[in-house]
């Protein structure tokens, strides 16, 4: 006979291995038994504990890193995807179009090729990283390139949405949201609880939003005691929503966060302000920084607007910075801390930094020596 924890801890493990974010979370999303479900298994993604990482913020703290970039595509965005595809499809959409930084276009063209529908992607010229336009090209979607930033693209798809044979399928699609709240849903169940603080990079800003409402929905029904402060970190050069303006020609290296007016930009100030959490910047060597950081001391390899949430976490760890962004004062003793990594390191492999030695001898003592032994 069971105790009432290892049946609780059986439940949970039964829950993890249905695959699919609508099959593990159907009762909490906004399908029916009419919906047909478009699915490649997403989520379920690890939490994991990083030792290093928790003593790098001391304070007996405990530091895991949600790796979003083990969904089928490579991102968070599959979470949203396989609802709002699915629900386009429900609809009777012929098409699904969306604007994208990368990460999105990825993630629509295979949930379409999934279902058997067609996909458009419109992007930036010349403002997408290769391996996720790459992926957007292998699953056979439509893409065109426009003279303009992202806040440009999702302009003309907002008007081309209007059309009755297009579903948007971007974060202002509320399907898109509720899906990607089910990352929370996870987290909780696998802590038993919320964290105390919730790291996130900002984009365009939906996935802050979707987390807070994930917690929220869990807390009002009684599955969580507590609710975390939630922290997003936007790009220096792409920071719209701490600076409290639209950025016209945003910049940055992290491409996926490249974005100057974001979609859910006053849902994310709520979710900050209800959460008693904060918004901030990163510069880019910070970003690279981090990036690198976690790669080669927890062997967690990230694309670099991942590793935004990774370089705010130093931040609120740095006594330096602790006068402009307080939250050092915040991280009480034994806190724990999730770190969203939104993004797989291979989606935009240009951005690593390396060495590029000299070919060496083949010999023992030349290898040696090369590799420093």
């Amino acid at each position: 006979m069971l105790l009432p924890s290892q049946a609780g801890s059986l439940r949970y493990l039964q829950r993890v291995h249905v695959h699919g974010v609508i099959q593990r979370y159907r009762e909490y999303l906004p399908v029916s038994a009419e919906t047909p479900v478009i699915s490649l298994g997403e989520g379920s993604t690890p939490l994991i504990p990083c030792s290093r990482l928790s003593a790098r913020v001391g304070r007996d703290c405990e530091v895991f890193v949600k790796y979003e970039g083990l969904n089928p595509t490579g991102s968070f965005k599959d979470r949203g995807m396989t609802v709002a595809v699915s629900k386009a499809v429900e609809r009777g959409a012929a098409a699904v179009i969306c604007a994208s930084t990368g990460n999105t276009s990825a993630s629509a063209a295979a949930y379409a090729a999934r279902a058997g529908i067609r996909c458009a992607v419109i992007l930036p010229a010349g403002k997408i990283a290769s391996g996720k336009l790459v992926q957007a090209f292998a699953y056979g979607a439509r893409v065109v390139a426009i003279d303009g930033n992202f806040d440009d693209a999702l302009r003309v798809v907002r008007q081309l949405g209007a059309r009755p044979d297009f579903a948007i399928v971007n974060s202002i699609n509320p399907d898109r949201i509720a899906g990607q709240k089910s990352a929370a849903f996870e987290i909780a169940e696998e802590l038993g609880d919320a964290p105390d603080l919730h790291l996130l990079p900002v984009g365009n800003a939906g996935n802050i939003t979707a987390y807070w409402a994930g917690y929220r929905q869990y807390h009002a029904l009684g599955k969580t005691k507590q609710l975390p402060a939630m922290l997003g970190f936007q790009a220096e050069g792409s920071a719209p929503i701490f600076h409290r303006r639209v950025i016209a020609q945003p910049e940055t290296i992290a491409s996926a966060i490249r974005i100057g007016n974001p979609a859910s930009w006053e849902t994310a100030n709520a979710t900050i302000r209800d959460s008693a959490g904060a918004i901030d910047v990163v510069s880019d060597e910070e970003i690279l920084a981090a990036q690198q950081w976690l790669a080669r001391h927890e062997g967690i390899f990230v694309e670099p607007a991942s590793a935004a949430s990774i370089a705010g976490l130093f931040k609120c760890c740095d006594a330096a910075a602790s006068a402009a962004f307080p939250f050092r004062d915040r991280l009480a003793e034994g806190a724990r801390i999730v770190c969203t990594v939104t993004g797989h390191g291979l989606k935009d492999p240009e951005a690593v930094r390396f060495d590029t030695s000299p070919s060496v001898a083949a010999t023992e003592t030349d290898v040696l020596r090369a590799i420093g032994f």
